[in-house]
């Protein structure tokens, strides 16, 4: 029976444990490595994104409260945070045992009897044996510099969430002296999965083994004359967010790139071994990393799941994992040009089941188009590598007008925008780094013309990242318009960003900081209003999180007065659905599917106005109140009815890869009621939007 993972809380609370609300979330991506429904590989990759999932909450999340909880290294004046910290080290305790006992009783067995083998150094044959330790002596040993500690060899700098090998070791080294651990670094070079020849894997199958255990096989190999009495592996992972007094510096650019130079040796929040690494071995690190015994986790396995994904890219076998997916087109004239299509109507795309190649095209015809003089967009995460990136350097350097708001702080991704803020400042563009403690969290594109003498404004506005692998693992929505009124108001905002003067009222873009809080507010109480008139009130969203107290208290209220409330929250969730006299017409799922669900939807019946809003904001604190993020009208009532039936109806349906929020904080899986068939909402979006795979190389 695997442990229930609850959220605390007590008989008056009217709100749920939001780090604890954030680990339910990895709860449900376990369960899709659990599905037996699901291809093999694919299980495997559930467990390599719950690791990942893991990781980023202790690099952030728990890095930010032991910092809060600390005065001088002791956490005694904390008691509310000290508590706090203690349930999440014990449900991740319960999460990575949990991962682990899926890989080991499940994933790995199932893949061995399909053919796919991770092999350990106790189960290889002599012929394998005989090539790990060629291998090792050609690839790995000539990279590795073992470190004997002592006052001389201090112990050496770590990185985050790097391999690395702790050692213990008999008699004396060479000088006669008994240094007794030795600490061995993985070069970060080497691949972590390594496929065996295909003549030494087993009856036709293919065959793996992990750096980690060829470096253990031969790891008495590295010390000539002293016995290895004990070694395991071992990772740390540390506070990976970057800080700089962004009112203090004057570059802000200069200033993010010394930080990343140290976040690979930020405070060290988590220490993994291997399970048999020996109590006197995981004390010293501990001792060394500034840790007590509730941050050390001794694993069943490698002690970094996420780099078995390698493992899943090198085997060619498309029974294990999901049938390839073609996303569809939008509709178009081959006749005719983007900038004609817009006149005639708007174009909504629903991603990854359309393409986001209309967005790209959209930008370079925009590059290469002599009528256009001026491109703006918002940048937040494009990746290394980017063809919308490189047609805005195209424009600059045709001498148009191009304007780059990079937001250098997007988490994970500071180095790749840094660069790419470097290149296009190089190619003539304007860039900025939006406003000095916000985010600029908003996904906005803008395209001026001139035409027949007079300017024109067209914009793409979405919910999602600029990013080109993303877009094919994301839902996300899309708008491309020419409508003036939006088209302007999108202008209206990077003029704010650029001038940091006050924006002129928006009529149609609800912004934050300033007024995006008080529009959903303001929306939800006038939903409440119709209910207690006697007339229908209806309100659904779809977002990635709800933490903010003051929606949820509005929420709360309009539920009260009769509103109808569905809300589709995939990721942390504080609010308490389903609790008599506070909550009871308000019901909470989430949906965990192939794709990541990321869209963010808010629609308001509004007494059949049927009002509909696409946004980059989730309704937390940050997005409302710390970050630039805009929430825009779907106004054409075709689109309108289009993201009502393909971002909503369809989740409110799923019975396959849906879970409901109990009122005490569990989540509990729905499965389909006896008779009625089984309704993927990600699936059925598929098959309606998607290109047909015998048509798809057309």
């Amino acid at each position: 029976m695997k442990p229930d993972l609850r959220v605390d809380v007590t008989k008056n609370s009217i709100f749920l444990d939001r780090e604890l609300s954030q680990l339910m979330f990895n709860r449900r991506v376990l369960a899709q490595a659990e599905d037996k429904a699901i291809p093999l590989l694919e299980r495997l990759r559930y467990l390599c994104i719950a690791s990942s999932n893991l990781d980023e909450f202790f690099e952030v999340r728990v890095a930010s409260l032991l910092a809060a909880a600390s005065v001088d290294g002791a956490l005694s004046e904390h008691p509310a945070l000290v508590a706090t910290l203690s349930r999440i080290s014990n449900e991740c305790h319960d999460l990575v045992a949990h991962q682990y006992e899926i890989l080991n009783q499940e994933v790995l067995p199932q893949l061995q009897a399909k053919g796919v083998h991770l092999v350990r150094h106790n189960e290889r044959n002599e012929a394998q044996r005989a090539w790990v330790k060629e291998y090792f002596e050609r690839e790995v040993r000539p990279l590795l510099t073992p470190i004997g500690l002592d006052p001389a060899h201090p112990f050496p700098q770590v990185v985050n969430k790097s391999l690395n090998f702790i050692v213990a070791l008999s008699g004396k080294d060479a000088f006669g002296r008994g240094t007794a651990i030795a600490i061995v670094k993985a070069p970060r070079v080497l691949p972590r999965v390594i496929r065996l020849p295909d003549h030494l894997s087993k009856s036709g199958g293919v065959s793996f083994c992990l750096l980690s255990s060829i470096i253990h096989a031969h790891i008495s190999d590295l010390f000539a004359g002293r016995e290895v009495l004990a070694y395991s592996q071992f990772r740390v992972t540390r506070d990976s967010d970057l800080w700089v007094d962004e009112d203090e510096v004057k570059n802000l650019r200069q200033a993010l790139k010394g930080e990343l130079q140290g976040r690979q040796f930020g405070t060290s929040v988590r220490l993994e071994v291997a399970k048999n690494c020996p109590p006197e071995l995981s004390q010293f690190l501990l001792d060394q990393f500034g840790l007590d015994q509730s941050r050390l986790y001794a694993v069943n396995g490698p002690v970094n799941l996420v780099r078995l994904t390698e493992l899943i890219d090198h085997v060619n076998q498309p029974s294990l994992r999901f049938e390839p997916f073609f996303p569809g087109f939008a509709p178009k004239n081959p006749n005719q040009d983007i900038f004609s299509a817009l006149k005639k109507q708007d174009i909504l795309l629903h991603h990854p089941y359309q393409s986001f190649q209309t967005v790209i095209d959209f930008i370079r015809s925009a590059a290469h188009d002599p009528a256009v003089v001026a491109i703006k967009q918002t940048i937040y995460r494009t990746g290394m590598n980017s063809d919308l990136m490189d047609s805005l350097i195209t424009a600059a350097r045709q001498g148009k007008e191009v304007t780059v708001i990079v937001e250098l702080k997007a988490r994970f991704d500071e180095e790749a925008n840094i660069n790419w803020a470097d290149r296009l400042e190089q190619a003539g563009a304007q860039v900025v780094y939006g406003v000095v403690g916000l985010k600029t969290h908003a996904k906005l594109a803008l395209v001026i013309r001139r035409e027949e003498g007079e300017l024109r404004f067209y914009a793409h506005l979405g919910t999602g990242n600029y990013h080109p692998t993303t877009t094919k693992l994301y839902t996300d929505f899309g708008l491309l318009t020419c409508h003036p009124g939006l088209a302007i108001e999108v202008n209206e905002v990077f003029i704010h960003l650029t001038s940091l003067t006050k924006p002129h009222k928006l009529e149609h873009l609800w912004l934050a900081p300033f007024a995006l809080q008080n529009e959903i507010i303001k929306a939800i109480r006038n939903e409440a209003r119709i209910a207690r008139a006697g007339r229908p009130g209806r309100i659904i969203v779809k977002i990635n999180a709800l933490v903010d107290e003051s929606v949820i208290r509005a929420l709360y209220a309009a539920s009260k007065d009769g509103v109808k409330i569905d809300l589709i929250v995939r990721g942390a969730c504080t609010l308490r659905p389903g609790v008599p006299g506070l909550s009871d017409n308000i019901r909470v799922r989430s949906i965990i599917g192939r794709f990541l669900e990321h869209s963010r939807i808010y629609y308001f019946r509004n007494d059949l106005a049927h009002d509909v809003m696409l946004a980059s904001a989730d309704w937390m604190s940050r997005n409302l109140f710390r970050r630039i993020e805009v929430a825009f009208p779907v106004l054409d009532r075709t689109l309108k009815r289009r993201v009502i039936a393909e971002g909503l109806n369809p989740y409110l349906k799923d019975n396959s890869n849906s879970w409901e929020l109990e009122a005490d904080g569990q989540y509990l899986r729905r499965k389909p009621r006896a008779k009625l068939p089984a309704f993927s909402a990600q699936h059925y979006l598929m098959q309606a939007l998607g290109t047909p795979s015998n048509e798809a190389g057309d």
